[in-house]
C-alpha cells in the first residue's frame, strides 16, 4: 500500500485506532522524549503519538511532531499494507525460490531481480510536494533581496490541522524555516544539543553513480549545519572516502517523512549496491517517484514532507559529535565526524515532523530491526538451508545479542552457523551468537536460555573470535573493533566430543494432554 504522504500515514492510522493525538503543548527539549518513551515501553509498543503543538524554545511549532508511528507489529504491517510482516516475508521468499541460487552472489542478483518483479524500479519526476516551499541558503541572493527590499517569494505556510480535531497553530512565520525553526528533538538530558533522529539520508558513489540511503542520525549546531555520524562500516563512508580521496565536496541530500517504507528501507540491511527505493517500492507496491533536488543533483522522493539538501566539504576539519542517548541504553560519547553544510531546506505546505527516540529497550526501533529479519530471513535460508529462524531480542539491542534455530543433521554445523553468519553484512557486530535446535522459539527468550544453560558445557561449546564491532559499543577497548563470542546449545551428537547417552526432554504425552484439556481447559485450577 503506497501513501502519498506522512500525514497520508498519519490518518491511516488514526483510522486505525493506533493513534494517540496529543493536543497539549510539549516542548521538543526532553519533553517528547519523556511521553514517547513511557508510550513506547507499553504492552505491544502502545500507539503512534500525534503532538499537535510541539514548542521550540518555548515556541508553539507550526509543524506538527509524530512519533512511534512503526513502534508495533500491527503498525508495522500497516505501513506494509499487509495483516501481518510475516505474510510480507513469505511472498518474497516464495520469489526468490523461483530459481534456487548456487551461490552468495547468485542470491544477490535473484534478490535485485525479486524486488523489481513489481514494477518497482524508481522514476524520476519534473516535480512535487516536497518542494512546494523552497528557502535557498545563498547568502549574495538574500543580501540582494535585502537590500531591494524585497519578501521572500516563497513564506512559511503553516501544517494544516488534522481532522477530527484542529491544531492549534501560531501566526505564519514570514521567513522559511532553517533548521532552528524545526522542531528537532533534545532527546536525553546529557545529549549534545538537538539531533535529527529520523532522516533518510542520500549520496553516490562518485564513481560507479549508485545510490545508498541510510540512517544516521545528524546533530544540529547551528542554523545551517549539523554533524554527519557516519560510521566507520557505513556506505555513505566508503562514498564519502571517495570524495575526500578526489578533494571534492560531496553532495548530500537528507529527507524526512513522506511514505513510512522509505525510512524503513533506508534501515534494512540490504545487500551492497542494492537501491533501497527498489526496496521500498516493492513494499508499498508502488514505484517511488524521484525528484531532482533544487541544489545538488541527488533525487528524493518526491512526496518526502521535508527535504534538507547541502555538502560535506573534505577540506574541513572534522567537528566533534555527541553526546548521544543511543539504542545501547547509554550515550554515545563525544568523537570526530564530518560536518554537513545546509543549502536549501524544501517542505511540503503540510509538513508533518516525523521522529524517533532510542534508548533502554523496547523501543520502536525493536519493531523495526525485527521487520527486517522476518523479511530477510529467507535469504539468509537461501545461503544456510538448516537455518529454521533467527531472533533478535530487545535486550540485546540488534547487534549484542541473536539467537538462531536450526535442523541439525552433522557434528560441528552449529559452528559452521557461527561463521557463515558473522560474515553476513551488519551480523559481523554480532558480540554473543546462540545457536540451538529447531524445537526452540527463538523469540521465547526463556526457552532459549533454558537450553543454553542446560545443553552446555561451558569450556566444550564456547567460540570466541575477533572482528569489527559496532562503532557504538562502549564496552570494546578499541573503537570498532572486538571479541565475540558464539555458543552452541543444541543436542551434542558423538562427533563432537560427547560420550554419554543425551537424555529426553520431559514432555507429557499428547493423548493425555488432549484429554486433561478436554476436561479442564475452560476451568479454573
Amino acid at each position: 500500500m503506497a501513501f502519498d504522504s506522512f500525514r497520508d500515514w498519519i490518518h491511516t492510522l488514526d483510522r486505525a485506532g493506533e493513534l494517540r493525538r496529543i493536543t497539549t503543548p510539549v516542548a521538543t527539549e526532553l519533553e517528547i522524549t519523556a511521553l514517547a518513551d513511557r508510550e513506547m515501553k507499553q504492552p505491544g509498543g502502545g500507539q503512534a503519538l500525534l503532538i499537535e503543538q510541539p514548542t521550540v524554545n518555548g515556541v508553539v511549532s507550526p509543524f506538527p511532531v509524530a512519533i512511534n508511528t512503526l513502534g508495533s507489529w500491527k503498525r508495522m504491517a500497516l505501513s506494509m499494507g499487509a495483516g501481518t510482516v510475516d505474510e510480507v516475508a513469505a511472498e518474497l521468499g516464495a520469489l526468490m525460490k523461483a530459481k534456487p541460487p548456487t551461490s552468495v552472489r547468485e542470491t544477490l542478483k535473484l534478490l535485485a531481480l525479486a524486488l523489481d518483479l513489481r514494477h518497482a524500479r524508481p522514476k524520476r519526476v519534473k516535480d512535487g510536494p516536497c518542494q512546494e516551499v523552497i528557502h535557498r541558503f545563498d547568502d549574495a541572493k538574500e543580501k540582494r533581496e535585502k537590500s531591494a527590499g524585497e519578501k521572500s517569494p516563497l513564506p512559511l505556510i503553516p501544517s494544516a490541522a488534522l481532522p477530527p480535531g484542529p491544531v492549534q497553530l501560531p501566526p505564519t512565520s514570514p521567513t522559511p524555516p532553517t533548521l532552528l525553526d524545526l522542531p528537532i528533538l533534545k532527546c536525553w538530558p546529557l545529549d549534545g544539543g538537538r539531533f535529527i533522529t529520523l532522516p533518510c539520508v542520500v549520496t553516490k558513489d562518485p564513481d560507479t553513480g549508485e545510490r545508498n540511503v541510510g540512517m544516521y542520525r545528524m546533530q544540529v549546531y547551528d542554523d545551517r549545519t549539523t554533524g554527519m555520524h557516519w560510521q566507520l562500516q557505513k556506505v555513505a563512508t566508503r562514498h564519502g572516502r571517495r570524495y575526500y580521496e578526489r578533494s571534492e565536496r560531496m553532495p548530500v541530500a537528507v529527507f524526512l517523512g513522506g511514505d513510512p517504507m522509505f525510512p524503513f528501507a533506508a534501515t534494512a540491511p540490504l545487500p551492497d549496491g542494492l537501491d533501497e527505493f527498489l526496496l521500498a517500492g516493492y513494499l508499498r507496491k508502488k514505484s517511488v517517484e524521484l525528484v531532482q533536488c533544487v541544489t545538488n543533483d541527488l533525487e528524493v522522493p518526491a512526496n518526502a514532507d521535508f527535504v534538507i539538501e547541502g555538502y560535506v566539504d573534505p577540506t574541513e576539519p572534522l567537528r566533534e559529535e555527541g553526546p548521544f542517548g543511543d539504542h545501547t541504553g547509554y550515550y554515545t560519547l563525544p568523537e570526530p565526524y564530518p560536518v554537513f553544510h545546509v543549502t536549501a531546506i524544501t517542505h511540503r505546505k503540510d509538513a508533518v515532523y516525523p521522529a524517533t527516540i532510542v534508548g533502554l529497550p523496547p523501543m520502536e526501533d525493536f519493531y523495526i530491526g525485527g521487520a527486517s529479519v522476518k523479511l530477510f530471513l529467507p535469504i539468509f535460508k537461501m545461503n544456510f538451508p538448516e537455518i529454521v529462524d533467527l531472533a533478535l531480542p530487545a535486550e540485546g539491542v540488534f547487534h549484542n545479542l541473536v539467537f538462531v534455530s536450526i535442523k541439525k543433521t552433522y557434528p560441528m554445523q552449529a559452528y559452521k552457523i557461527m561463521h557463515g553468519l558473522w560474515g553476513m553484512g551488519q551480523m559481523m557486530f554480532t558480540k554473543y551468537l546462540v545457536v540451538v535446535d529447531d524445537d526452540v522459539d527463538v523469540h521465547n527468550t526463556s526457552e532459549v536460555l533454558f537450553r543454553l544453560c542446560a545443553n552446555t558445557d561451558p569450556q566444550r561449546d564456547s567460540l570466541f573470535t575477533k572482528g569489527p564491532s559496532d562503532v557504538l559499543d562502549h564496552a570494546t577497548s578499541e573503537i570498532a573493533s572486538g571479541s565475540k563470542l558464539g555458543l552452541d546449545a543444541t543436542k551434542k551428537l558423538p562427533g563432537e566430543g560427547f560420550k554419554r547417552p543425551w537424555p529426553p526432554l520431559i514432555r507429557m504425552t499428547e493423548d493425555v494432554r488432549r484429554k486433561i484439556d478436554a476436561l479442564f481447559g475452560g476451568l479454573p485450577l
